[in-house]
């Protein structure tokens, strides 16, 4: 993000954060009474969810349980609770990447790789390394083109980087950077642990969908299929 548009992202208003749980189960309600979206049914292709920080495959249950009921192979990232990187940052996505090659061992067709929030970055971060092997990357309530003040989860880059809050220029341009495969970021206006800007490309050739939905909510299931079937 350049320096003339960072200068007009605020950090989300700690009101919009503490609606997030009302807005998470009004969403939840709404998408089980909901009568299920039409769409095309999936073609098969393996499709890798990773949670959100702090949270773990049953938070994105409902996501694979779709996916899998329109005819993806939908697996959960299968490391328990998302507590963030350890150790060097490199090569613990190294030992994450081995790890989502074991889960689509046997699987012939890329795959496509979504990620929730902190999920979403390691989702691009793999597919920078694994792209012979995927369809498309897609991100969900991300905040890629960010620096510490645009969220209200400063310890997010601590995570990231090791140390600090203020990220590191090179590894937010890195974070920035998206992987050479289609890549699709659904984001929210009303999100309140990120500012929505920061969810977006700098590029407007980059595919990017805004959805209304929370970082915690349910609202974006049914989109993640058709997107997949499209890619």
């Amino acid at each position: 993000m350049n320096q003339l548009a960072s200068a007009f992202v605020q950090r989300p208003f700690f009101a919009l954060l503490g609606a997030e749980p009302f807005r998470a189960a009004m969403e939840f309600a709404q998408h089980k009474l909901a009568k299920p979206v039409t769409t095309n049914p999936g073609d098969g292709h393996a499709v890798v969810i990773f949670p959100g920080l702090g949270a773990n495959g049953s938070s994105v249950a409902t996501m694979r349980e779709r996916c899998r009921s329109l005819g993806y192979q939908a697996f959960d990232w299968g490391q328990g609770f998302n507590t963030g990187p350890e150790g060097d940052l490199d090569t613990w996505l190294r030992a994450l990447k081995c790890k989502v090659a074991d889960l689509l061992a046997g699987h012939d067709k890329p795959a496509t790789l979504v990620g929730w929030s902190l999920g979403g970055i390691y989702a691009r971060e793999l597919g920078k390394l694994m792209a012979p092997r995927l369809r498309q990357v897609i991100t969900i309530g991300t905040p890629f083109n960010v620096d510490a003040g645009h969220t209200n989860v400063g310890w997010l880059f601590r995570l990231l980087s090791g140390n600090s809050t203020v990220m590191d220029p090179a590894l937010s341009q890195r974070l920035r950077t998206p992987p050479p495969v289609p890549t699709t970021s659904i984001y929210s206006r009303s999100d309140g642990v990120v500012a929505w800007q920061t969810c977006r490309h700098d590029k407007s050739s980059s595919r990017v969908s805004s959805v209304p939905t929370s970082v915690i909510g349910e609202r974006s299931v049914d989109r993640l299929p058709a997107m997949a079937v499209a890619a």
